[in-house]
């Protein structure tokens, strides 16, 4: 309970509270419209029914534009904490302090891909006269609830089981020789990095050409590889050590908070790569501009981590 005398600790689940609630209420409201919506009639039920969905659709945004806004403060909660849960450097220990850290992490990315889903969904919905989607965004909304409920349940879990007493290991131990420090595929760096690359094109030319399944095969294997180029070759010029291995030491301030710019524009890049593929299963839609935001954010994510190894060769003269 210690924990929660820290006032990031507080403001996150505050606000997770108040987030929470409000789905609570459009939860509710979503159930009652699937069971009694009838576009086709013109009664003063369906009329009381369209206004109330208003509500529920406008309640349903906040909530989700507020969930998306906070992923990054609970990025930075759990690094802060790393002050005084002993062992932990950053937010890698304080992750995986208890069982349910590393598990609410994916929760919290799952819910993050449902939810920019659910927004395309949702602005395409209302775009069209007739409201072509609507029922199935309701039903969608009641999936991500779902998922909610166990994010909440996990959130409450892992700050309640966080100790101020057990070390953790830090990042070198969970990253570094003794720890996940693996080529993924038994690769070597130089077929890890022209792997990267290549993938990276290969997503380029599938975007262009249209192809969602591949693109969406394309897009999840280069979230893999990109994970792991980070970790074993882009991030150690950010820190400018080669034996620092650690995706989350990138997002202090020491290093200008890249690691958020980094990753967030790693999960664009993928998410718009793999969207259309998932509306088109759910949907049979696909959005022509979930394309073009594909390759924006992939090329500014692959910039981004070649600029460091580029700008140190230039001031030293040699690679680490």
């Amino acid at each position: 309970m210690e924990l929660f005398l820290s006032n990031q600790v507080l403001i996150y689940l505050f606000s997770e509270t108040l987030l929470f609630a409000l789905a609570l209420i459009a939860f509710f409201g979503s159930i009652l419209i699937l069971k009694d919506w009838d576009f086709n009639t013109t009664s003063i039920k369906q009329y009381q029914l369209e206004k109330k969905a208003y509500l529920i659709i406008l309640i349903i945004l906040f909530s989700l534009i507020f969930k998306i806004l906070l992923m990054p403060y609970f990025a930075y909660t759990i690094d802060k904490l790393s002050d005084i849960v002993p062992g932990a450097m950053c937010a890698a220990g304080v992750i995986g302090a208890n069982d349910y850290g590393n598990p609410l992490l994916l929760i919290k990315i799952a819910i993050l891909f449902l939810i920019g889903i659910w927004m395309i969904v949702n602005h395409e919905d209302l775009k069209a006269p007739n409201y072509p989607f609507f029922k199935e965004k309701f039903w969608f909304f009641v999936v991500i609830f779902i998922l909610l409920c166990v994010e909440y349940y996990f959130d409450i879990a892992y700050f309640l089981n966080i100790s101020l007493e057990q070390p953790v290991s830090c990042c070198s131990v969970i990253f570094g020789m003794s720890g996940d420090n693996e080529f993924p595929f038994g690769l070597s760096l130089t077929m890890l990095l022209a792997l990267f690359y290549l993938l990276y094109i290969l997503n380029i030319v599938l975007s262009l050409q249209k192809n969602s399944f591949l693109l969406f095969a394309s897009s999840i294997l280069f979230l893999y590889i990109a994970y792991s180029s980070i970790n074993h070759f882009f991030g150690t010029y950010i820190y400018e050590l080669p034996t620092h291995k650690c995706p989350f030491c990138m997002l202090q301030s020491e290093y200008y908070f890249v690691g958020y710019f980094l990753w967030t524009l790693l999960f664009l890049g993928v998410f718009f790569g793999v969207s259309n593929f998932v509306l088109k299963i759910l949907l049979g839609y696909e959005l022509e501009s979930a394309y073009k935001y594909s390759r924006i954010f992939n090329t500014l994510f692959v910039i981004l981590c070649s600029a460091y190894p580029i700008i140190y060769y230039i001031r030293n003269g040699v690679w680490l």
